[in-house]
């Protein structure tokens, strides 16, 4: 697409940062939404937990890209945690929203992270965007997250749900925990290891929020994953054969619950996901296969 004006909230995570870098690179101004004093020109600042955003700092937007919230993984989930995790998605996107409908000229989109997390634990059984959500804290709160953006879809903003999976990373999110583990010969199932993990490498994942920013017939729910779902015990294989490590070393399913408490739910639950809408609107992987991903995740500087 021509050079563009592009807001990304979350821009110091895994996945917002590379963002920045592939738009910038590719000639798009980024602004950046930041929780304290703006001090850099490409800076807005915004605050959440008050309600706030500098509207004007986000005039002549073509998009509003928001990945911002406290990680799910981040820590053990108390309650008191949860509702960190709750409030930071879901008050961040009804913030956004609500901007976005007010400006004007409107953004042409609206992307807002989301998780396949809505779809819970679904077994053997493979879901595309058509399921309804899950049951437990994470669908409840994806449908609530997505739920925030309404603002922006009343306005008549194309607004698009990126779903997201696990992704494939050496240097942030959940996966950079797997590196070193498998690196020292640590590595092995979770579990039984017959639940389904639904991976996308961070190029890909990358690739593809450009692509929901750029294909106008795209809004709602998009499910960014790749189009192989492989179980834990394929992906613990293939670390091991990636990285020239033995993968002997199970994680037995009791002592995960004694470690992450109810979190454990969602490592040993199955999401066997599909991103039906991303390839029938012409996207494609770079990298569609687990080792290709892991391979790319572990050439990263």
């Amino acid at each position: 697409m021509e050079s563009s004006r592009i807001a990304v909230a979350g821009a110091s995570g895994l996945i917002g940062s590379a963002l920045v870098r592939s738009l910038r690179a590719d000639g798009h101004e980024v602004v950046r939404l930041v929780r304290r004093a703006a001090r850099e020109r490409d800076e807005v600042r915004w605050n959440p937990e008050e309600g706030y955003v500098d509207a004007a700092g986000l005039a002549g937007c073509d998009a509003v890209v928001n990945l911002a919230g406290a990680g799910v993984g981040d820590r053990r989930w108390t309650e008191e945690y949860k509702r960190t995790v709750r409030d930071s998605r879901v008050r961040g996107t009804s913030v956004l929203a609500e901007a976005v409908a007010a400006l004007e000229p409107r953004p042409r989109v609206f992307v807002n992270g989301s998780a396949i997390g809505f779809y819970g634990d679904t077994g053997d059984r493979a879901v595309d965007e058509s399921a309804p959500p899950g049951e437990g804290f994470l669908p409840a709160l994806c449908v609530e997250w997505e739920g925030a953006a309404a603002p922006a879809q009343e306005a008549g903003v194309r607004t698009v749900f990126a779903r997201t999976g696990l992704v494939v990373a050496r240097s942030g999110g959940a996966w950079a925990r797997l590196f070193p583990l498998f690196k020292a010969g640590l590595g092995g199932r979770i579990g039984d290891g017959r639940q389904y993990w639904s991976y996308i490498s961070l190029h890909d994942e990358v690739a593809a929020l450009r692509h929901l920013i750029d294909t106008d017939g795209l809004s709602g729910p998009v499910n960014l994953t790749a189009p192989h779902p492989r179980t834990n015990r394929e992906i613990t294989a293939a670390m091991g054969r990636v990285l020239h490590r033995p993968t002997l070393l199970p994680v037995p399913a009791p002592v995960l619950r004694t470690v992450l408490g109810e979190m454990a739910g969602d490592v040993l639950g199955s999401a066997r996901v599909l991103p039906a809408r991303l390839l029938a609107s012409g996207f494609a992987f770079a990298f569609p296969d687990i080792e290709e991903s892991i391979r790319a995740a572990d050439a990263q500087p």
